[in-house]
């Protein structure tokens, strides 16, 4: 077997040089453009590098982490300044089942992309993709 596969074939997430890296990061900006799935480009875009599908969905996990902290670092000013009173107890009750809701789904889909594919996923993305635009062309919406 060659250096950095795993048995079924695919690369491991530490086989990749900070280029690589670096384009699969880059490639996370197109999630800018309204409907494109943030987590569904750097998944596909490690799995186009060659990272089997555990790996590709770390990834894609791990890079999640330093703009949803960002956010939230940026938007703690709401919390303490004068939009605060009335709505800190909320915020921490949300903050803390986001949180548990967010370990609970990443341990599930861990295990799940250890045996599984992205094929659901890719699937989904596009019928939901497909349905909002008939939704949109139906409505007027904007």
């Amino acid at each position: 077997m060659r250096a950095g596969l795993n048995r079924d074939g695919g690369r491991r997430l530490d086989t990749l040089d900070f280029r690589e890296a670096a384009v699969i990061g880059t490639a996370q900006s197109s999630a800018l453009i309204p409907g494109i799935s943030r987590d569904g480009v750097v998944m596909t875009a490690g799995l186009v590098r060659g990272l089997d599908n555990a790996d590709a969905a770390r990834y894609g996990f791990l890079l999640a982490t330093p703009p949803i902290l960002g956010a939230g670092i940026y938007k703690l000013h709401d919390l303490t300044g004068p939009n605060g009173p009335g709505v800190r107890g909320a915020a921490v009750i949300a903050a803390v089942a986001a949180a548990v809701t967010a370990v609970i789904t990443l341990r599930f889909l861990t295990r799940y992309f250890k045996h599984r594919n992205l094929i659901p996923f890719g699937l989904y993305c596009i019928g939901f993709g497909a349905f909002m635009t008939v939704f949109i062309s139906v409505s007027g919406a904007p």
